[in-house]
């Protein structure tokens, strides 16, 4: 389990990351980091994010599972991806999530 803290501007966001049942290395835990923070550029109201790494016990390829849950001012934002990579899914999920993120930050502007 990984946690880190950023400071953005004065303000902190915390990125918590864990991995069900198998450890993570290093390489995805940065890049899923570079990708969840990255999203907090489009709204500063983000103070906190979860993501969970888990692998579906299927026959399929396409058996990693990535959710990442945001929590801004008054919202959570949430998406849930299954890929053949934690690397696709992560990038899938964090696509959902800026648009989620976007959309909530034109509803409270009036933009």
């Amino acid at each position: 389990m990984e946690s880190k803290q950023l400071k953005k501007g004065g303000k902190s966001m915390n990125t918590n990351i864990q991995s069900v049942h198998f450890d993570a290395d290093l390489k995805l835990i940065s890049f899923i980091n570079e990708k969840v923070d990255k999203l907090g550029t489009y709204y500063d109201g983000i103070h906190a994010s979860d993501v969970i790494l888990r692998l579906d016990k299927n026959s399929n390829n396409e058996n990693k599972i990535v959710e990442i849950k945001m929590l801004g001012k008054g919202h959570e934002f949430f998406a849930k991806k299954q890929c053949a990579s934690f690397e696709e899914a992560t990038d899938l999920a964090c696509e959902a999530l800026k648009t989620q993120v976007k959309k909530y930050k034109e509803k409270i502007t009036g933009h």
